[in-house]
């Protein structure tokens, strides 16, 4: 497994916000997960073509990169991290509840709950124009 200061995340162009940040934090205390870190990926499916992920992730597998971000491990593999580049993973709390949100500059377009997306290298008929997430 490569192990990237957080210097380096710049390389990567992947954010992890103070918000998002500390709400990883508290589920590890929370879970008493203490060597955990966070696992973004990117899989196929959703009503977008391409769905993104979150787990907590005590395990990274030998060619995961694991990005440093203070307090916080973020791991990701190297398929998804061609879909992450420059993306900001930040925690949103408000009065429709909370949640994490990928802000992605490789995303042409993105269902509606945010979860969904299509890159410029993916047809345009895999996208329903709708969001069905529920």
């Amino acid at each position: 497994m490569e192990t990237i200061s957080v210097s380096d995340i710049q390389t990567h162009n992947i954010t992890l916000t103070p918000a998002a940040a500390a709400r990883v934090r508290s589920l590890l205390v929370e879970r008493n997960l203490p060597d955990y870190g966070l696992r973004i990926f990117v899989s196929g499916g959703g009503c977008s073509g391409l769905q993104y992920g979150m787990a907590l992730e005590g395990q990274p597998r030998q060619d995961d990169l694991r990005l440093g971000a203070g307090e916080v491990d973020v791991i990701i593999d190297p398929v998804s991290i061609g879909y992450l580049g420059g993306a900001t993973i930040d925690y949103v709390d408000d009065l429709m509840g909370g949640g994490f949100k990928i802000e992605n500059p490789n995303a042409v377009a993105s269902c509606g709950c945010g979860h969904s997306f299509r890159t410029a290298g993916q047809a345009d008929s895999q996208s329903s124009g709708g969001c069905d997430c529920g």
